[in-house]
């Protein structure tokens, strides 16, 4: 029996939300062990962005947009991108790449948790179920003494919760928000400004700026994978699965992340897995899975 485009397609798209998304953790902990974070993301998200309106452009999308989703664009791009990202990516020089990708797996639960708290929707039993397992979960998780090597890891660990928040606050956000209709040209707007704004807060914090000439091979590559597999080709691709399968399935990937993310942070960085991080995984992704399987939750991952 043959096996149809179409299935290859979506094969292909999972491997990308599933590995590539999950491998973006490793390659932030990379780029910002040479360059200063901000700059990585600012970089990152320009390219991105404009790649992404290039393409648009070629696929004769609507460009144009009004103040209204100018403002809205940006006020997304700032909680997902400069805040939920940006800060994310500062954070991973005090933390491994692993132990971050699990604290931002906790974002379906601060979705919810926000969700009954601005919009006074009641939980249901899978609700309340999974958020027990989340805060048990995440206990065990920043509980390990072992981790937890100075004041500048503490910091790291607080400041990755607080971009959870944001971006847990920013898919609130743009599930209200007058934004523009195709999804592509949205996020394309939503890079590209973020993108200008980066550089702005890199520049104000007097970061050095190093030419991408000047910078180690491997962080070059690290870069380019950002950017042209990590940012245009799997947000296609989870793009692509939110209108072929349903959105449960295209939401897996909160489930696979960290563990790629774990692994490949021990594989390539020799990052530390100790049991009570193996737990904590299992425990704090049973309670995500009780969150989305209760919810047709659409989101994105910080690490992407």
């Amino acid at each position: 029996m043959s096996i149809s485009r179409k299935t290859i397609l979506i094969v292909l798209a999972f491997f990308a939300i599933y590995v590539i998304w999950g491998s973006t953790y490793l390659l932030n902990k990379i780029a910002v062990t040479e360059i200063p974070p901000f700059y990585v993301a600012a970089l990152r998200f320009i390219m991105a962005g404009t790649i992404i309106l290039i393409i648009a452009k070629f696929m004769k999308l609507k460009l144009a947009i009004s103040k209204k989703q100018f403002i809205n664009c940006t006020i997304a791009g700032f909680l997902f991108l400069v805040y939920g990202n940006g800060v994310f990516v500062w954070a991973l020089k005090y933390l491994d790449s692993g132990f971050a990708a699990l604290e931002a797996s906790t974002q379906p639960l601060f979705v919810l948790l926000l969700m009954r708290l601005i919009d006074g929707k009641k939980m249901q039993p899978k609700s309340l179920i999974g958020v027990t397992l989340g805060v048990i979960g995440m206990y065990l998780l920043v509980s390990q003494k072992e981790l937890i090597t100075n004041d500048e890891t503490l910091l790291g660990m607080f400041m990755a919760f607080t971009c959870v928040l944001a971006w847990s606050y920013g898919s609130v956000f743009v599930a209200k928000a007058d934004l523009p209709s195709n999804f592509f040209v949205s996020t394309a707007y939503q890079m590209s400004i973020a993108g200008v704004l980066l550089i702005f807060i890199s520049f104000l914090l007097n970061e050095n700026w190093v030419s991408p000439i000047d910078w180690s091979p491997k962080v070059q590559g690290a870069l380019i994978f950002l950017v042209v597999f990590g940012g245009v080709i799997a947000f296609t691709a989870f793009n692509f699965l939110l209108k072929v399968v349903s959105t449960e399935k295209a939401s897996t990937s909160a489930y696979v992340n960290p563990i790629v993310a774990i692994i490949l942070g021990w594989y390539v960085l020799d990052e530390a897995i100790t049991a009570q991080t193996i737990i904590a995984a299992c425990v704090l992704l049973t309670g995500v899975f009780f969150i989305t399987s209760r919810k047709r939750i659409k989101t994105r991952t910080i690490g992407s």
